[in-house]
């Protein structure tokens, strides 16, 4: 009879409620990056989504990723709406199967979540949660198999510890294509779209950074030395992501500024999230400084020179950074830090190949099902807002709230703008 860890069980259940915590910590940094009128939108975005995606999960979500391998591609469904796992303990980690489903819940939900933040302040909501359901049920799933699940992916040899692969590409990639499908926001490059809250900003990202100890740590599945190495790795590539991102704004931009910091600490966090198990503690830092410097780029020059419209960078950071922290995992993994992983380039090792072919693979997947997904949703749904509605603020037009009480100002004669939150 198997007994139960009750170390590494403790270690996954807190790793997911740490987890669970990212998903309202992404709604803040969102929301205060975001303009007034739309600030309550943007939150909501996040926060629907835990309650509407953990039941797509638990009743079919999970099956799809983990249930017994169907050729390569999806999970059967012996293990729909969780039958079977109530009472199994898992081989290796000896932890009840339920605690790894909570686990792999909350990846579910911040999935969809991070993609939001490309079409902020012009997509209407029902439309919105109507996709996400439906692009987490048949694109999400399918290549969280593909990697996690036995599929073919894995066959190949890729490495993902904790969602490069599964999370971030794949959510920035498709945050990408639905920003460019639904177009440009009104008055873009024409007049200021500013945050208009950086405190709250910076509150969501040190919420962010704290969760993702559980999201890169948690995927050791246990209480040991993979898992306390995965915590430094995410550490110190964060910490240089801060460093990388203030310095490049420094020299090209001449100030540093509190948005890029903790810009370059979520690049950070992404960067080193698909290597955080299979790398030093000093590879990491090269992993989470380059990381930082290349969404850095994309965000301030790249976005700019071809001029699409992602609202607050969901691929600059996410997407891109998911690129390059597979890349990394393929030049520094080495199997003296986890010996289920593989030698990367530079410890002699055949990884990077496999790494290029799942990058192309999640590219190439996002793309073709975000497209799919969204002309098939728009048949049925308007998936703009109006002209008048994105005037006014989609909190209004798709709420009836405000996310702060400006009557006052009005009656006394001041007025807090969208843009600047500055009194007039």
């Amino acid at each position: 009879m198997v007994t139960i860890d009750t170390g590494n069980t403790a270690w996954v259940l807190v790793a997911a409620t740490l987890v669970f915590f990212m998903t309202p910590g992404l709604a803040l940094f969102y929301g205060g990056m975001e303009r007034s009128k739309n600030v309550l939108n943007t939150i909501i975005e996040s926060f629907f989504l835990i309650g509407v995606v953990s039941v797509e999960f638990m009743l079919i979500g999970y099956t799809l990723i983990f249930g017994s391998d169907v050729d390569g591609v999806i999970g059967n469904l012996d293990k729909i709406g969780l039958i079977g796992t109530q009472n199994n303990i898992m081989d290796g980690v000896n932890i009840p199967e339920m605690a790894f489903v909570a686990f792999q819940c909350m990846f579910a939900v911040i999935t969809p979540a991070i993609m939001s933040g490309s079409i902020t302040g012009r997509m209407r909501f029902a439309p919105f949660v109507v996709f996400s359901v439906i692009w987490s049920l048949l694109v999400y799933n399918t290549m969280a198999h593909w990697v996690w699940g036995g599929g073919f992916l894995a066959q190949l040899g890729a490495l993902d510890f904790a969602g490069g692969l599964v999370i971030h590409i794949l959510s920035g990639v498709s945050g990408l294509v639905l920003c460019l499908l639904l177009g440009r926001r009104r008055g873009y490059g024409r007049m200021p779209m500013l945050p208009h809250h950086l405190p709250m900003t910076v509150l969501g990202g040190a919420i962010l950074w704290f969760g993702w100890f559980g999201f890169n740590a948690g995927s050791a599945l246990g209480a040991g030395p993979l898992a306390a190495n995965a915590l430094v790795t995410t550490q110190i590539a964060a910490a240089i992501g801060v460093v990388g991102w203030v310095l490049a704004e420094r020299y090209h931009r001449g100030k540093p500024t509190v948005l890029g910091a903790v810009s370059g600490g979520v690049a950070g966090l992404v960067a080193i999230t698909p290597a955080a198990g299979f790398v030093t503690p000093v590879a990491a830092i090269f992993v989470g400084l380059i990381g930082a410097i290349c969404c850095y780029v994309a965000v301030a020059i790249l976005k700019n020179k071809l001029g699409y419209d992602d609202s607050l960078d969901a691929f600059g950071i996410h997407g891109v950074g998911g690129m390059w922290g597979a890349i990394a995992t393929g030049l520094f993994a080495t199997v003296s830090v986890n010996p289920d992983g593989a030698d990367g380039l530079f410890y002699g090792g055949d990884l990077l190949l496999p790494q290029l072919v799942s990058i192309i693979v999640a590219v190439l997947f996002s793309i073709i099902g975000t497209v799919v997904i969204f002309k098939v949703v728009s048949l049925f749904m308007d998936m703009r807002v109006s002209i008048g509605a994105e005037s006014l603020g989609v909190d209004i037009s798709e709420h009836g709230e405000e996310a702060y009480n400006q009557s006052e100002f009005k009656s006394s004669g001041r007025f807090i703008t969208s843009d600047h939150h500055s009194l007039v």
